[in-house]
């Protein structure tokens, strides 16, 4: 899954060296994390004056537009791909430069573009600012049919609201118990699916990544009006990382309908550690939904199966 500039092209690579859609399903989005890396292009947009200073230690922004562009490139030659990660993060904070030091000893096997272990400054990347790149790729979802993850942190009410303008006069007609027994009776049918060729300005499927918020804030996303399909996604490394997430994670788990669930792990490299990750997630799913393990394992394939394929 990609998240800035540099990975873009490695994913597509990673996946292009694969039996297609078989072994490595693809993402291409830009995570709110580098939101500083990109400008907003569109007419009547402009950046902010920044703190000089600072601004001179970063690379120069890339237009929303050009990243748009090249990134529906990729979603073409993959045709399977999704759109992500993207998101909003109220509470992150961006690195500190770059010291000359640093540069010449940075481990060259990583990626660029990284904190790399970098202090964080005091400096962050406006909320509305990270809605307009949030919303340009949802707009890219919707215009290819793709599927979406999507990073939430400290923003469950800003993102749930960025999210439902994309659906904004499409929602479902949520039909009275009194018109499904008509409908049941042979009467005329009140369906309000839409037109499967129109048009949507929303992505068909979105998966909340790490999935953080309360069954409050999930209990918005269950609305039957909403026409996209909602996953969540939980990880060990998230989830499960003190005693209060636990808590509130087991809460979401029984509010959530067995077909919505998925299972990540969250981290950042391959192996045996990403491997346990995902072991125990799925085990901690199982026990609390009551699932036999090899069955909520097959649930949860395909439940995936049902996300990135539709």
């Amino acid at each position: 899954m990609a998240t800035r500039a540099q990975d873009q092209q490695l994913v597509a690579d990673a996946a292009a060296a694969t039996n297609p859609g078989k072994v490595i399903v693809p993402a291409f989005g830009w995570h709110p994390w580098f939101s500083h890396l990109l400008y907003d292009d569109t007419p009547g947009s402009g950046p902010d004056k920044p703190d000089a200073a600072f601004i001179s230690s970063l690379p120069d922004p890339t237009p929303i537009s050009s990243f748009i562009k090249s990134t529906r490139s990729l979603l073409d030659s993959h045709p399977k791909a999704l759109v992500g990660e993207i998101g909003l993060d109220k509470a992150f904070r961006l690195p500190q430069a770059w010291k000359p030091s640093d540069k010449a000893s940075r481990d060259e096997s990583l990626t660029p573009g990284g904190r790399e272990g970098r202090l964080l400054s005091p400096h962050r990347v406006r909320m509305e600012h990270q809605r307009s790149i949030l919303a340009a790729q949802l707009r890219l979802a919707a215009e290819t049919r793709r599927a979406v993850s999507v990073h939430g942190v400290q923003a469950h009410g800003v993102l749930y609201e960025t999210l439902a303008a994309t659906w904004k006069g499409h929602e479902k007609e949520v039909i009275t118990r009194r018109k499904r027994r008509l409908v049941a009776q042979g009467a005329e049918d009140f369906s309000s699916d839409e037109d499967e060729d129109e048009d949507k300005p929303y992505p068909p499927r979105i998966c909340l990544h790490s999935f953080s918020g309360s069954v409050e804030v999930l209990k918005q996303y269950l609305h039957p009006a909403i026409p996209a399909r909602i996953f969540v996604s939980l990880s060990s490394a998230v989830n499960l990382s003190t005693e209060a997430t636990s808590t509130r994670t087991d809460e979401v788990l029984r509010a959530l309908p067995d077909e919505s669930i998925l299972v990540e792990s969250d981290l950042h490299i391959a192996g045996e550690d990403m491997d346990a990750a995902l072991e125990e997630m799925y085990r901690h799913v199982c026990e609390v939904k009551g699932w036999e393990l090899e069955d909520g394992v097959k649930r949860i394939a395909k439940n995936y199966n049902d996300f990135i394929y539709g």
